[in-house]
């Protein structure tokens, strides 16, 4: 008969070479040693977070202004300097700037470790300026979501002035009831948003009678009857056209998209 394999003098020689060896496992006093070790990191943590002047606030960096300037936005943050960083209210100092500055449509507050809190404003644009009722020579800036933001003295240059005129009675007036007065304001900047480019540097008014009788002036004593705010894009596209085909006229209509009108010169 054959001998055993190398394979099997092998397996008999471990059975063969007493009983298995188990890894030891850490003792009492390791464990609450490194239990110590544990407790005293956490705490240096802690004090360098908390208690040492190593990451306190100190600086208050400004980005993103474009009318406001930084010592307006530092002012109104009102940030905490000489507190622990980890512990400036961050959502606390965005409130306060979205409530003492409406000009300011977003803002990204951060941390900027060791010392420092970072302030990326984003303003907001005006698309429409109102004539202010309660100054006179005054006018009120109009974002793209139909929100009166601030007061300038003076109108800024290629934004259009934005006129409500509803009538006291007929369909005009019962469209400012149906709609109100901010709905109409609304759809007035989705007017405005839908000008082509080249037509809007000549834009002076956005004349607003009801939600469906919408107009632009002109320079040059020009006109166009828009309509409601509803199809832009098609009503944009044919005005285009329009003033192509009648660079002259001086009354464009495309309230209706796919029958617009010139007349006059």
């Amino acid at each position: 008969m054959a001998g055993p394999t190398t394979a099997e003098r092998g397996a008999d020689e471990d059975l063969d070479s007493g009983p298995l060896r188990w890894r030891r496992l850490p003792g009492p006093r390791a464990l609450i040693a490194l239990a110590v070790a544990l407790v005293l990191l956490a705490g240096a943590v802690a004090w360098a977070l908390y208690g040492s002047a190593w990451l306190r606030a100190e600086r208050v960096s400004v980005s993103g202004t474009r009318v406001l300037t930084e010592a307006q936005v530092r002012e109104a943050a009102e940030v905490p300097l000489g507190e622990p960083l980890i512990s400036v209210d961050l959502g606390g100092i965005e409130s306060r700037l979205l409530k003492r500055l409406p000009r300011i449509d977003s803002v990204e507050v951060t941390r900027s470790w060791p010392h420092g809190i970072g302030l990326k404003v984003s303003e907001r644009t005006p698309v429409l300026i109102v004539e202010d009722a309660k100054n006179s020579g005054k006018y009120v800036e109009v974002d793209a979501k139909g929100m009166r933001f601030a007061t300038v003295s003076r109108a800024p240059k290629g934004v259009p002035l934005l006129r409500l005129t509803p009538a006291r009675s007929g369909s005009s007036a019962a469209s400012l009831r149906r709609f109100g007065e901010s709905r109409l304001v609304r759809e007035a900047v989705r007017v405005a948003g839908a000008i082509p480019a080249a037509v809007a540097r000549d834009t002076l008014v956005v004349k607003v009678r009801s939600y469906d009788s919408i107009s632009l002036e002109l320079t040059g004593g020009r006109a166009v009857a828009w309509g409601s705010a509803e199809k832009g894009r098609a009503k944009a596209r044919a005005l285009t056209a329009l003033m192509k085909a009648a660079p002259d006229a001086g009354h464009f209509d495309v309230s209706v998209p796919i029958a617009p009108a010139s007349s006059g010169s």
